[in-house]
């Protein structure tokens, strides 16, 4: 059972504590509240290393804010902790006025009324991507150096691991080549990109989510073990926000990349199935507008 995660009071004055300093992270201007937070721990390339879990800290915390979920304040949650438009070393007089100009407001209103909500959402991200963590079982299994060639005995007990860590590798390759290619076309569509460039890279991370989604069904059905207690759903979400699909049009998709399909052979097999294309490709689109929308609205409030 995972350890109770901590409350938002404790986790609020380490924010601001961080704030201080802002961005990099450095050992000593973070908490343990937030070097033990799971999330951090997860990414940590040696979760037991201060140094280390302060790294995954850093890397976190840019990825929320990169992700700001209240457009209105996003430039200026950014500024505020030292990221552009403001710059690393600035003290924290210098980006809150950075801040302040980012949001359209005074200093001194900006300090006493918006930076203190910028600092309790930014908690509620962390723990929130905490929570993520604890709550799934689904870690990538980290890799260390060999230093020698590693054969593989002659034996039949000594051949099964080492297919189930190949399928788990395979699995891992997969959903990491879908996130990579559905943050490309979250980026495209945010830089307003061609619309042809944003539909070619589209399809790509169809077949990729695809590709994704054949390779945790394979895993699932022959090598996961009984405690991952895990759908195929779960894993291929790993990857990141994906077009909600029917269960037909999803399974369409995984028989299209089955067999280690390329990214032609996928887009041959689905050729004339102009509903599923729509159904995949329109939803990126949806979203952005709806986004869109909710960002004028928000300003018209403010």
């Amino acid at each position: 059972m995972p350890r109770k995660g901590p409350a938002l009071d404790e986790v609020v004055p380490a924010v601001r504590r961080l704030l201080r300093r802002g961005l990099p992270v450095i050992p000593s201007s973070a908490s343990t509240v937030l070097l033990d937070l799971r999330g951090v721990v997860a990414r940590a390339v040696d979760p037991a290393d201060v140094t280390s879990r302060a790294t995954a800290l850093d890397g976190t915390l840019r990825g929320l804010l990169a992700r700001f979920p209240d457009d209105r304040y996003a430039s200026a949650a950014r500024a505020l902790f030292g990221l552009p438009p403001a710059a690393p070393g600035q003290n924290l007089t210098v980006r809150r006025a950075a801040a302040a100009a980012e949001a359209g407001h005074e200093v001194h209103h900006f300090r006493k009324r918006v930076e203190p909500k910028l600092i309790e959402k930014v908690t509620w991200e962390l723990l929130a991507d905490a929570d993520r963590f604890t709550r799934s079982p689904l870690i990538a299994p980290r890799l260390a150096p060999a230093p020698a060639r590693q054969p593989v005995q002659p034996d039949p007990f000594a051949w099964e691991v080492t297919e189930h860590e190949e399928h788990l590798c395979r699995l891992w390759s997969a959903i990491y080549a879908a996130r990579a290619e559905l943050l490309t076309v979250e980026r495209l569509i945010s830089l307003h990109a061609d619309r042809t460039d944003i539909l070619r890279t589209a399809v790509t991370a169809a077949w990729r989510w695809a590709s994704a989604r054949a390779e945790a069904i394979s895993y699932t059905t022959g090598f996961a073990p009984p405690q991952l207690e895990a759908s195929v759903s779960e894993l291929v979400a790993v990857a990141g926000w994906a077009p909600p699909l029917t269960e037909a049009q999803a399974s369409r998709l995984t028989e299209a990349a089955a067999g280690a399909a390329d990214r032609e052979q996928f887009v041959a097999a689905l050729h004339g199935e102009t509903d599923l294309g729509n159904a995949w490709t329109g939803a990126f689109f949806t979203h952005s507008a709806s986004r869109a929308m909710t960002h004028e609205q928000n300003g018209q409030q403010s």
